[in-house]
Protein backbone atom coordinates (compact mmCIF):
# COMPACT_ATOMS: atom_id res chain seq x y z
CA UNK A 1 0.00 0.00 0.00
CA UNK A 2 2.71 2.49 1.01
CA UNK A 3 5.17 1.29 -1.65
CA UNK A 4 3.12 2.83 -4.48
CA UNK A 5 2.57 6.18 -2.76
CA UNK A 6 4.21 9.36 -4.09
CA UNK A 7 5.52 11.66 -1.38
CA UNK A 8 6.10 15.39 -1.15
CA UNK A 9 8.07 17.45 1.35
CA UNK A 10 6.38 20.28 3.28
CA UNK A 11 7.45 22.67 6.00
CA UNK A 12 5.10 22.65 8.98
CA UNK A 13 4.64 26.42 8.62
CA UNK A 14 3.28 25.80 5.10
CA UNK A 15 0.56 23.61 6.61
CA UNK A 16 -0.15 25.35 9.92
CA UNK A 17 -0.26 28.72 11.57
CA UNK A 18 2.00 27.91 14.54
CA UNK A 19 1.83 30.12 17.60
CA UNK A 20 2.36 30.01 21.32
CA UNK A 21 -0.73 30.02 23.53
CA UNK A 22 -1.82 32.33 26.31
CA UNK A 23 -1.09 30.27 29.38
CA UNK A 24 -2.48 29.65 32.84
CA UNK A 25 -0.60 28.36 35.87
CA UNK A 26 -1.65 24.73 36.26
CA UNK A 27 -1.03 24.95 40.02
CA UNK A 28 -3.41 27.87 40.38
CA UNK A 29 -6.44 26.64 38.41
CA UNK A 30 -9.46 25.08 40.09
CA UNK A 31 -11.03 22.19 38.24
CA UNK A 32 -14.79 22.05 37.82
CA UNK A 33 -17.26 19.31 36.84
CA UNK A 34 -18.42 21.42 33.91
CA UNK A 35 -16.33 23.92 32.00
CA UNK A 36 -13.69 24.29 29.31
CA UNK A 37 -10.88 21.77 28.80
CA UNK A 38 -7.55 22.62 30.38
CA UNK A 39 -4.57 21.19 28.48
CA UNK A 40 -1.36 20.44 30.34
CA UNK A 41 2.02 19.00 29.44
CA UNK A 42 0.91 15.40 29.89
CA UNK A 43 0.28 12.35 27.75
CA UNK A 44 -2.81 11.04 29.57
CA UNK A 45 -6.34 11.82 28.36
CA UNK A 46 -5.16 13.69 25.28
CA UNK A 47 -3.45 16.22 27.52
CA UNK A 48 -6.74 17.19 29.20
CA UNK A 49 -6.13 17.61 32.93
CA UNK A 50 -9.68 18.69 33.71
CA UNK A 51 -12.23 21.43 33.07
CA UNK A 52 -12.06 25.01 34.32
CA UNK A 53 -14.43 27.97 34.39
CA UNK A 54 -14.25 30.45 31.45
CA UNK A 55 -11.58 33.16 31.81
CA UNK A 56 -11.68 36.80 30.77
CA UNK A 57 -10.07 35.84 27.46
CA UNK A 58 -11.31 33.45 24.78
CA UNK A 59 -10.15 29.82 24.80
CA UNK A 60 -8.21 28.36 21.90
CA UNK A 61 -10.35 27.30 18.99
CA UNK A 62 -11.29 23.60 18.60
CA UNK A 63 -9.98 21.25 15.91
CA UNK A 64 -6.42 22.41 16.35
CA UNK A 65 -3.24 20.62 17.44
CA UNK A 66 -1.29 21.22 20.65
CA UNK A 67 2.43 20.51 21.00
CA UNK A 68 4.26 20.83 24.32
CA UNK A 69 7.58 22.66 24.25
CA UNK A 70 9.46 21.79 27.46
CA UNK A 71 9.70 18.86 29.87
CA UNK A 72 11.45 15.51 29.74
CA UNK A 73 8.83 14.29 27.27
CA UNK A 74 6.98 16.32 24.67
CA UNK A 75 3.47 15.46 23.49
CA UNK A 76 1.32 16.29 20.48
CA UNK A 77 -2.49 16.04 20.65
CA UNK A 78 -5.54 16.86 18.56
CA UNK A 79 -8.09 18.99 20.42
CA UNK A 80 -11.70 18.62 19.26
CA UNK A 81 -13.10 21.14 21.76
CA UNK A 82 -12.17 24.69 22.85
CA UNK A 83 -9.40 24.71 25.44
CA UNK A 84 -7.09 26.69 27.67
CA UNK A 85 -3.42 25.78 28.12
CA UNK A 86 -0.80 25.58 30.81
CA UNK A 87 2.62 27.11 30.12
CA UNK A 88 4.80 26.31 27.10
CA UNK A 89 2.32 24.74 24.73
CA UNK A 90 2.17 25.64 21.03
CA UNK A 91 -0.94 25.63 18.89
CA UNK A 92 -1.04 24.47 15.27
CA UNK A 93 -4.01 25.80 13.29
CA UNK A 94 -4.53 24.36 9.77
CA UNK A 95 -4.00 26.75 6.85
CA UNK A 96 -6.02 26.75 3.63
CA UNK A 97 -3.60 24.31 2.02
CA UNK A 98 -5.17 21.65 4.25
CA UNK A 99 -8.35 21.32 2.21
CA UNK A 100 -9.78 18.44 4.25
CA UNK A 101 -9.58 18.32 8.03
CA UNK A 102 -10.82 15.80 10.57
CA UNK A 103 -9.45 13.71 13.43
CA UNK A 104 -8.06 11.02 11.10
CA UNK A 105 -6.09 13.46 8.97
CA UNK A 106 -4.98 15.24 12.14
CA UNK A 107 -3.69 11.96 13.58
CA UNK A 108 -1.74 11.22 10.39
CA UNK A 109 -0.01 14.60 10.73
CA UNK A 110 0.44 14.27 14.50
CA UNK A 111 2.64 11.19 13.99
CA UNK A 112 5.03 13.32 11.92
CA UNK A 113 4.94 16.25 14.35
CA UNK A 114 5.51 13.92 17.31
CA UNK A 115 8.68 12.63 15.65
CA UNK A 116 9.98 16.20 15.60
CA UNK A 117 9.20 17.15 19.23
CA UNK A 118 10.44 13.76 20.49
CA UNK A 119 13.93 14.71 19.34
CA UNK A 120 13.98 17.01 22.39
CA UNK A 121 12.93 14.37 24.91
CA UNK A 122 15.25 13.82 27.86
CA UNK A 123 15.99 17.52 28.25
CA UNK A 124 13.98 20.06 30.23
CA UNK A 125 14.62 22.70 27.61
CA UNK A 126 12.68 22.57 24.38
CA UNK A 127 12.66 23.59 20.77
CA UNK A 128 12.29 27.13 19.44
CA UNK A 129 9.23 28.30 17.54
CA UNK A 130 11.45 28.73 14.49
CA UNK A 131 12.51 25.07 14.76
CA UNK A 132 9.00 23.65 14.56
CA UNK A 133 7.93 26.07 11.84
CA UNK A 134 10.86 25.16 9.59
CA UNK A 135 10.69 21.40 10.25
CA UNK A 136 9.94 19.41 7.08
CA UNK A 137 7.69 16.35 6.88
CA UNK A 138 6.75 13.96 4.08
CA UNK A 139 3.10 13.70 3.01
CA UNK A 140 1.40 11.59 0.34
CA UNK A 141 0.64 13.51 -2.85
CA UNK A 142 -1.49 12.85 -5.90
CA UNK A 143 -1.45 15.02 -9.02
CA UNK A 144 0.98 17.35 -7.22
CA UNK A 145 -1.51 17.96 -4.39
CA UNK A 146 -1.64 16.55 -0.87
CA UNK A 147 -3.64 13.32 -0.94
CA UNK A 148 -5.95 13.83 2.04
CA UNK A 149 -8.15 10.90 1.04
CA UNK A 150 -5.20 8.54 1.33
CA UNK A 151 -4.29 9.93 4.74
CA UNK A 152 -7.87 9.55 5.99
CA UNK A 153 -8.29 6.03 4.64
CA UNK A 154 -4.88 4.93 5.92
CA UNK A 155 -5.68 6.00 9.51
CA UNK A 156 -9.20 4.55 9.28
CA UNK A 157 -7.76 1.19 8.27
CA UNK A 158 -5.21 1.26 11.07
CA UNK A 159 -7.95 2.08 13.57
CA UNK A 160 -10.13 -0.74 12.28
CA UNK A 161 -7.22 -3.17 12.51
CA UNK A 162 -6.46 -2.03 16.06
CA UNK A 163 -10.10 -2.46 17.07
CA UNK A 164 -10.10 -5.96 15.59
CA UNK A 165 -6.93 -6.85 17.50
CA UNK A 166 -8.32 -5.48 20.78
CA UNK A 167 -11.56 -7.36 20.22
CA UNK A 168 -9.61 -10.54 19.60
CA UNK A 169 -7.66 -9.97 22.82
CA UNK A 170 -10.83 -9.35 24.85
CA UNK A 171 -12.51 -12.43 23.43
CA UNK A 172 -9.42 -14.55 24.16
CA UNK A 173 -9.40 -13.31 27.75
CA UNK A 174 -13.10 -14.07 28.11
CA UNK A 175 -12.63 -17.54 26.64
CA UNK A 176 -9.80 -18.21 29.09
CA UNK A 177 -11.90 -16.97 32.03
CA UNK A 178 -14.83 -19.19 31.08
CA UNK A 179 -12.52 -22.17 30.69
CA UNK A 180 -10.69 -21.63 34.00
CA UNK A 181 -13.87 -21.05 35.99
CA UNK A 182 -15.63 -23.99 34.38
CA UNK A 183 -18.42 -21.77 33.07
CA UNK A 184 -18.14 -22.97 29.48
CA UNK A 185 -20.78 -25.58 30.21
CA UNK A 186 -24.15 -23.83 30.46
CA UNK A 187 -26.34 -26.94 30.12
CA UNK A 188 -28.49 -27.50 33.22
CA UNK A 189 -28.36 -30.90 34.86
CA UNK A 190 -31.63 -32.59 35.77
CA UNK A 191 -31.09 -31.57 39.40
CA UNK A 192 -30.44 -27.93 38.45
CA UNK A 193 -33.47 -27.86 36.18
CA UNK A 194 -35.58 -29.21 39.01
CA UNK A 195 -34.19 -26.60 41.43
CA UNK A 196 -35.35 -23.83 39.08
CA UNK A 197 -38.76 -25.36 38.47
CA UNK A 198 -39.60 -25.97 42.12
CA UNK A 199 -38.42 -22.58 43.42
CA UNK A 200 -41.99 -21.32 43.89
CA UNK A 201 -42.86 -24.34 46.01
CA UNK A 202 -39.86 -24.58 48.34
CA UNK A 203 -40.36 -24.13 52.07
CA UNK A 204 -38.75 -21.20 53.85
CA UNK A 205 -37.92 -20.58 57.49
CA UNK A 206 -36.70 -17.57 59.44
CA UNK A 207 -33.22 -17.75 60.98
CA UNK A 208 -31.30 -15.32 63.15
CA UNK A 209 -28.06 -14.22 61.48
CA UNK A 210 -25.87 -14.40 64.60
CA UNK A 211 -27.20 -17.88 65.42
CA UNK A 212 -26.06 -19.05 62.00
CA UNK A 213 -22.67 -17.34 61.72
CA UNK A 214 -21.75 -15.93 65.12
CA UNK A 215 -21.18 -12.28 66.06
CA UNK A 216 -20.78 -9.84 63.21
CA UNK A 217 -17.50 -7.87 62.99
CA UNK A 218 -17.00 -4.21 62.20
CA UNK A 219 -14.35 -2.46 60.17
CA UNK A 220 -12.20 0.37 61.49
CA UNK A 221 -12.19 3.96 60.34
CA UNK A 222 -9.40 4.96 57.97
CA UNK A 223 -9.64 8.48 56.58
CA UNK A 224 -9.05 8.90 52.87
CA UNK A 225 -6.10 11.21 53.56
CA UNK A 226 -4.44 8.47 55.65
CA UNK A 227 -4.78 5.71 53.06
CA UNK A 228 -1.49 4.56 51.55
CA UNK A 229 -1.72 3.19 47.99
CA UNK A 230 -1.26 -0.57 47.79
CA UNK A 231 -2.86 -3.85 46.72
CA UNK A 232 -5.44 -4.53 49.45
CA UNK A 233 -9.05 -3.68 48.52
CA UNK A 234 -10.61 -1.29 51.04
CA UNK A 235 -14.40 -1.42 51.39
CA UNK A 236 -16.58 1.52 52.39
CA UNK A 237 -20.31 2.22 52.22
CA UNK A 238 -21.98 2.80 48.87
CA UNK A 239 -23.05 1.11 45.65
CA UNK A 240 -20.41 2.60 43.35
CA UNK A 241 -17.85 -0.05 42.38
CA UNK A 242 -19.47 -2.45 44.87
CA UNK A 243 -18.21 -0.27 47.72
CA UNK A 244 -14.55 -0.79 46.80
CA UNK A 245 -13.24 2.73 47.34
CA UNK A 246 -9.46 2.28 47.11
CA UNK A 247 -6.48 -0.07 47.19
CA UNK A 248 -4.30 0.34 50.26
CA UNK A 249 -1.14 -0.93 51.98
CA UNK A 250 -2.03 0.28 55.49
CA UNK A 251 -1.65 -2.16 58.37
CA UNK A 252 -5.37 -2.89 58.80
CA UNK A 253 -7.25 -6.03 59.74
CA UNK A 254 -7.75 -8.26 56.70
CA UNK A 255 -11.14 -9.89 56.49
CA UNK A 256 -11.26 -13.29 54.86
CA UNK A 257 -12.55 -14.00 51.40
CA UNK A 258 -15.91 -15.76 51.11
CA UNK A 259 -17.52 -13.38 53.59
CA UNK A 260 -20.40 -10.91 53.35
CA UNK A 261 -20.31 -7.17 53.99
CA UNK A 262 -23.29 -5.04 54.99
CA UNK A 263 -22.78 -1.30 54.74
CA UNK A 264 -24.35 1.52 56.78
CA UNK A 265 -27.40 1.53 54.50
CA UNK A 266 -28.02 -2.22 54.92
CA UNK A 267 -26.70 -3.14 51.45
CA UNK A 268 -25.21 -6.67 51.50
CA UNK A 269 -22.47 -7.81 49.13
CA UNK A 270 -20.54 -11.05 48.74
CA UNK A 271 -16.72 -10.77 48.78
CA UNK A 272 -14.63 -13.47 47.09
CA UNK A 273 -11.36 -11.77 48.09
CA UNK A 274 -9.56 -10.61 51.24
CA UNK A 275 -10.12 -6.95 52.09
CA UNK A 276 -10.02 -4.18 54.67
CA UNK A 277 -13.15 -2.32 55.73
CA UNK A 278 -14.03 0.98 57.37
CA UNK A 279 -16.27 1.49 60.39
CA UNK A 280 -19.42 1.84 58.27
CA UNK A 281 -19.09 -1.79 57.14
CA UNK A 282 -20.22 -4.89 59.05
CA UNK A 283 -18.80 -8.30 58.15
CA UNK A 284 -20.75 -11.57 58.38
CA UNK A 285 -18.46 -14.57 58.84
CA UNK A 286 -19.53 -17.06 56.19
CA UNK A 287 -15.98 -18.39 55.64
CA UNK A 288 -17.03 -21.99 56.27
CA UNK A 289 -19.82 -21.99 53.70
CA UNK A 290 -19.36 -22.85 50.04
CA UNK A 291 -19.20 -19.91 47.67
CA UNK A 292 -22.62 -20.60 46.17
CA UNK A 293 -24.43 -20.94 49.49
CA UNK A 294 -22.74 -17.72 50.66
CA UNK A 295 -23.98 -15.95 47.51
CA UNK A 296 -27.52 -17.26 48.19
CA UNK A 297 -27.26 -16.06 51.80
CA UNK A 298 -26.09 -12.62 50.65
CA UNK A 299 -29.29 -12.22 48.66
CA UNK A 300 -31.40 -13.20 51.67
CA UNK A 301 -29.57 -10.73 53.90
CA UNK A 302 -29.91 -7.93 51.35
CA UNK A 303 -33.64 -8.59 51.05
CA UNK A 304 -34.07 -8.28 54.83
CA UNK A 305 -31.76 -5.32 55.49
CA UNK A 306 -31.95 -3.07 52.42
CA UNK A 307 -35.50 -1.75 52.53
CA UNK A 308 -34.97 1.90 53.41
CA UNK A 309 -34.96 1.34 57.18
CA UNK A 310 -31.25 2.26 57.33
CA UNK A 311 -29.98 5.64 56.13
CA UNK A 312 -27.71 8.54 57.13
CA UNK A 313 -29.82 9.20 60.19
CA UNK A 314 -30.04 5.53 61.18
CA UNK A 315 -26.94 3.55 60.24
CA UNK A 316 -26.68 -0.23 60.07
CA UNK A 317 -24.24 -1.58 62.69
CA UNK A 318 -23.09 -5.08 63.75
CA UNK A 319 -25.73 -5.13 66.50
CA UNK A 320 -28.35 -4.75 63.77
CA UNK A 321 -26.82 -7.68 61.91
CA UNK A 322 -26.85 -9.83 65.04
CA UNK A 323 -30.55 -9.06 65.50
CA UNK A 324 -31.40 -9.57 61.83
CA UNK A 325 -33.64 -12.46 60.81
CA UNK A 326 -33.40 -13.81 57.27
CA UNK A 327 -35.39 -16.34 55.27
CA UNK A 328 -33.66 -19.46 53.96
CA UNK A 329 -34.97 -22.63 52.26
CA UNK A 330 -35.35 -25.63 54.55
CA UNK A 331 -35.48 -29.39 54.25
CA UNK A 332 -37.83 -30.29 57.10
CA UNK A 333 -36.53 -27.85 59.77
CA UNK A 334 -32.89 -27.51 58.74
CA UNK A 335 -31.35 -25.09 56.25
CA UNK A 336 -31.29 -26.78 52.87
CA UNK A 337 -27.73 -25.91 51.86
CA UNK A 338 -27.76 -28.48 49.07
CA UNK A 339 -30.70 -26.75 47.39
CA UNK A 340 -29.04 -23.34 47.81
CA UNK A 341 -25.88 -24.70 46.15
CA UNK A 342 -27.77 -26.26 43.24
CA UNK A 343 -29.99 -23.23 42.69
CA UNK A 344 -27.08 -20.76 42.47
CA UNK A 345 -25.18 -23.10 40.14
CA UNK A 346 -28.23 -23.19 37.87
CA UNK A 347 -28.57 -19.40 37.95
CA UNK A 348 -24.88 -19.03 37.03
CA UNK A 349 -25.40 -21.27 34.01
CA UNK A 350 -28.52 -19.39 32.89
CA UNK A 351 -26.71 -16.05 33.18
CA UNK A 352 -23.56 -17.26 31.45
CA UNK A 353 -25.37 -19.01 28.58
CA UNK A 354 -25.84 -15.84 26.53
CA UNK A 355 -22.24 -14.82 27.26
CA UNK A 356 -20.91 -18.15 25.98
CA UNK A 357 -23.07 -18.03 22.85
CA UNK A 358 -22.02 -14.41 22.26
CA UNK A 359 -18.37 -15.32 22.77
CA UNK A 360 -18.53 -18.21 20.32
CA UNK A 361 -20.10 -16.02 17.62
CA UNK A 362 -17.63 -13.18 18.22
CA UNK A 363 -14.67 -15.57 18.13
CA UNK A 364 -15.61 -16.70 14.64
CA UNK A 365 -16.28 -13.17 13.40
CA UNK A 366 -13.07 -11.82 14.94
CA UNK A 367 -10.97 -14.61 13.45
CA UNK A 368 -12.29 -13.74 9.99
CA UNK A 369 -11.46 -10.03 10.43
CA UNK A 370 -8.00 -10.67 11.87
CA UNK A 371 -7.23 -13.24 9.15
CA UNK A 372 -8.25 -10.72 6.49
CA UNK A 373 -5.91 -8.07 7.93
CA UNK A 374 -3.11 -10.62 8.25
CA UNK A 375 -3.47 -11.61 4.61
CA UNK A 376 -3.59 -7.96 3.56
Amino acid sequence: MLASVEWGEFKLEELFQITGTKSLDSNAVVFEKVGINFIGRTFENNGIQGKIAPRDFSPNEPNTITATVIGNYKYVHYQKEPYYCSQNINKLKPKKIIEKWNDKIANFLIVNIQKFVSQYNGQQGGYKLFDIKSHKILLPIKNNKIDFDFMENFIAELEAQRIAELEAQRIAELEAYLRITGLEDYTLTDEEQKAIECFENIKWKEFNLSNLFGPTSRGKRLKKSDRIPGKLPFITAGEANEGLSSWISNDVYKFSENTITIDMFGSAKYRNYSYGADDHVSVVHTENMSKNTAVFTTTSIHKASYNGQFHYGRNFYPKDADALNIMLPVNNINVDYKYMETFITAIHKLVIKDVVLYTNSKVQATKIVVDNYTEA
